[in-house]
């Protein structure tokens, strides 16, 4: 299932740092993001919490896809992300790294297709791999009881 050319979403700002995203999508609903305090409520994620989402979700989606094609097995695959913030130069707040954890229960790692899969995920997947170049993110595959099954930085 390819995706291809472009596509535009609309931002609309409510009050304050309070923003209403609107995808492209009809049946998607829209989003509520907001900055932390002393910015913002909080009334809903900020950039940095959806950038790592973004990446996390997508890597998720490719190893599903890669796992199980289009029809991937239900509640096999936790993933967490943790970005990292860190202050340049300027003392400016920026995104230093990130770190996504995808954590596979035994569907998944106990699949034929796994060890394939583990090896080819990441190239699939469309956020991560665009903005690396730019943040650095280490990406690695758990069971549940923790062991490392899979690691790249």
């Amino acid at each position: 299932m390819s995706e291809e050319g472009r596509f535009t979403i609309e931002l609309e700002q409510l009050e304050g740092y309070q923003i209403n995203v609107k995808f492209d999508w009809r049946r998607a609903a829209d989003l509520l993001m907001d900055e932390p305090p002393p910015l913002g409520e909080q009334s809903g994620p900020n950039a940095s919490r959806l950038l790592a989402a973004a990446a996390a979700n997508c890597l998720s989606a490719s190893l599903l896809y890669c796992l199980g094609k289009e029809e991937p097995l239900d509640n096999s695959l936790r993933t967490e992300a943790t970005c990292i913030l860190v202050r340049n130069e300027k003392k400016r707040l920026r995104i230093g790294g990130m770190e996504v954890r995808l954590i596979a229960g035994p569907a998944l790692t106990e699949s034929k297709r796994f060890d394939r899969c583990k090896a080819l995920f990441e190239d699939f997947c469309v956020v991560s791999a665009s903005i690396r170049d730019g943040i650095p993110i280490a990406v690695s595959v758990v069971d549940e009881d923790g062991k490392v099954l899979y690691a790249a930085d």
